[in-house]
């Protein structure tokens, strides 16, 4: 667990289905565009649970590691943060977060994003942490030059939306100072 503030970043687990599936479900347009997978997957408690056992198991198996933010005050859910494609040959991982709607914009996650960020190259020994966001995400774009990213580029038809649209990625990358 990592603390900051009033808040804790600590693992995701199949026993946080009801706080989880309400932070989704509170989110769910915020999120459909670019977190396909997690809405498709979340309808109801029963898909959930089964998303979240199904995400264990990828921890287990060391290839994706989901992470909550709580509010030590309230014990809300306030955001969301995950590594994914992992690729342990570099070693390098994907991150990716969102924040509840009512957390946005108050710089929780920038402190989130930076702590967990370094813990990650420290705990798990990677080399490099890259991010993907679409340029309409100014929030996500913030929150990597806050975190010391720097763009790598722009991936062209990167990226299937919800709606079936094919969509360019900006692509951030920030590498192990070790």
């Amino acid at each position: 667990m990592l603390t900051f503030d009033n808040y804790t970043i600590r693992p995701l687990e199949v026993t946080d289905l009801e706080p989880y599936f309400a932070l989704v479900e509170r989110n769910r347009k915020r999120l459909e565009d670019f977190f396909t997978g997690t809405v498709s997957r979340t309808q109801d408690l029963k898909a959930t649970k089964a998303f979240l056992e199904e995400i264990d198991q990828k921890r287990k198996d060391k290839q994706y590691y989901p992470f909550i933010v709580t509010d030590n005050n309230t014990g809300a859910f306030v955001a969301f943060i995950d590594l994914k494609n992992v690729d342990w040959s570099i070693p390098k991982t994907e991150i990716g977060c969102y924040t509840d709607a009512q957390y946005a914009g108050k710089g929780i996650t920038s402190k989130a994003m930076q702590l967990f960020v370094d813990y990650c190259f420290e705990h798990y020994g990677f080399k490099k942490i890259f991010l993907r966001t679409h340029h309409s995400n100014k929030a996500a774009q913030s929150i990597a030059e806050k975190c010391g990213f720097e763009i790598e580029g722009t991936i062209r038809m990167d990226y299937k939306t919800t709606s079936g649209e094919l969509v360019d990625l900006i692509y951030y990358g920030r590498l192990s100072k070790a």
